[in-house]
Formats: C-alpha cells, sequence, structure tokens
C-alpha cells in the first residue's frame, strides 16, 4: 500500500479534525485497522464508511515501531 495524506478526527483533539499519513492497513478480526502517522506519532485508527471520515486515536492507540 502506498502512504497518503487525508484528513482525520483526531481522539487527542476531542475528535477535532487534522491532517494525518495513512501508512499500512491490517485486518483485526472483520475490522480494517490503518497504521496512520500524526505529528510523528504512529496510531491506529479506522475508517467510517458512513461518513468516509477516519478516526485516529493518538492516545491509547499509539504505537511503539
Amino acid at each position: 500500500m502506498k502512504s497518503f495524506k487525508t484528513m482525520a478526527h483526531i481522539h487527542s483533539l476531542d475528535g477535532k479534525m487534522d491532517e494525518v499519513t495513512v501508512l499500512d492497513e491490517k485486518m483485526s478480526g472483520n475490522q480494517k485497522t490503518y497504521i496512520v502517522d500524526y505529528n510523528g506519532i504512529k496510531c491506529t485508527a479506522v475508517f467510517n464508511c458512513f461518513t468516509c471520515t477516519y478516526f485516529a486515536d493518538d492516545i491509547y492507540g499509539r504505537l511503539q515501531l
């Protein structure tokens, strides 16, 4: 998967949107999850197909890569 920039709802910003870089996608059961970079923090994110937006969890979804 080629990385790309997009807007996402950010957990630490109480859901306000900011730019992230989507780096990779993984399957977790039936849910596709994404690894994103937000201001140098690698974290998990999900995509909501009903609202067509990403939700990045830079608080509890931080990754140590």
